[in-house]
């Protein structure tokens, strides 16, 4: 089985996402950068994203923050998202069993799907961090996926723009692509995520179906 990962790996989010997270940031009086935002919660749940700056701040977000992000956040992408250059094509060529599992909430993943004309290719098995206990870099939601999907770790590939997300496959015993096609991946994180445990690093989605028959080759 295949598993993707969906902002940064199927539809070029990441970006807008950072953006909309630093503005609110800065609204409820924590100056962020959508680099910032970027550098630091890549592929990570947007409530332990909340959590981890609070902790650093040592001040409380406004109670309805997490809804007011989700809000703007799922507003733009309905206006300006777009499919990752090629995925339509990878999806229609690649007929293993696949499934999306996001750090996002359902919400947002299928907002993300449906503005991209994805949605076909995965409904319904569409899951996120938010039904697990611990978000990326933990292994739940890969192995609840597994077990929810009925089958073993060790017969499915993640595909994975986000160091935490890579470490999380790997940790749950699959095997891990990863993915530097976005518009934000940067010169340096090919080389993270291998240090995080990726067994290939491709840039193109139509390199997908050659690389997913190498790996099954060793």
């Amino acid at each position: 089985m295949i598993i993707f990962d969906c902002n940064g790996v199927l539809v070029d989010s990441e970006q807008i996402a950072a953006a909309v997270a630093a503005q609110e940031f800065a609204r409820a009086g924590v100056p962020m950068t959508p680099e910032l935002v970027s550098r630091y919660f890549l592929g990570r749940r947007p409530t332990d994203m909340f959590a981890a700056i609070e902790a650093t701040t040592k001040r409380r977000l406004p109670e309805d923050f997490g809804a007011t992000v989700a809000a703007a956040t799922i507003e733009r992408i309905r206006a300006e998202l777009r499919a990752m250059p090629h995925a339509a094509h990878a999806l229609t060529w690649l007929r293993e069993p696949k499934c999306v599992a996001s750090s996002s909430t359902l919400e947002r993943i299928r907002a993300s799907l449906e503005t991209t004309g994805l949605a076909r290719f995965f409904e319904p098995n569409l899951f996120s961090a938010s039904d697990v206990p611990n978000g990326k870099p933990a292994p739940d939601l890969f192995l609840y996926v597994a077990g929810r999907m009925g089958v073993m770790p060790s017969e499915c590939i993640v595909v994975e723009d986000s160091p935490p997300g890579i470490a999380a496959a790997t940790a749950a015993g699959m095997a891990a692509i990863g993915f530097v096609g976005g518009s934000h991946a940067g010169a340096k994180l090919g080389e993270e995520l291998r240090r995080a445990g990726a067994r290939t690093i491709i840039a193109d989605m139509r390199q997908l179906k050659g690389t997913m028959v190498a790996l099954r080759g060793r």
